[in-house]
């Protein structure tokens, strides 16, 4: 039964990217969004009237709010618990970079970047709350430049 386990829980896992991949690869384009009401990733719903503009990527709103739960827990001080949370931005940005990038490859890099800068300063042996804060600062600042709220 274990071994069934640990076959069947990485196709599933993988399947589960592979649809979420193909689902925002498949969506209206960008610029039909800001003037309807739309939903997240996660269920939340967004709508026009909170004046964001999605950026050239889509829809970037359930990495940026992974981004917001890290930076929270950065600034309550649990560094072992954001380095945990980081992982889910990193493993759902690798698994939308196909789906990402061909939109507007140089936005992917500058988030990509900001991405990297963050797991780095989490992922460091002895991570500084300072560094890590600074890391988040910034990686929130380019979600937000590239929506157009900054």
């Amino acid at each position: 039964m274990t071994i069934q386990y640990l076959i069947v829980r990485p196709f599933v896992t993988v399947s589960a990217a592979l649809l979420l991949v193909l689902a925002s690869g498949c969506s209206k384009p960008a610029d039909q969004n800001s003037s309807t009401a739309g939903s997240t990733k996660s269920g939340q719903s967004i709508s026009a009237s909170q004046g964001t503009t999605a950026s050239k990527l889509g829809d970037l709103s359930a990495f940026r709010s992974i981004a917001a739960d890290v930076a929270t827990i950065v600034d309550k001080g649990d560094l072992p618990a954001a380095k945990i949370r980081i992982k889910d931005l990193e493993v759902e940005w690798d698994s939308a970079e196909a789906g990402l990038k061909p939109r507007a490859a140089d936005d992917w890099h500058v988030l990509d970047k900001a991405i990297d800068k963050s797991l780095a300063a989490l992922r460091t042996d002895t991570p500084s709350q300072a560094d890590c804060k600074a890391a988040m600062a910034a990686l929130l600042k380019a979600f937000d430049t590239l929506e157009g709220k900054a």
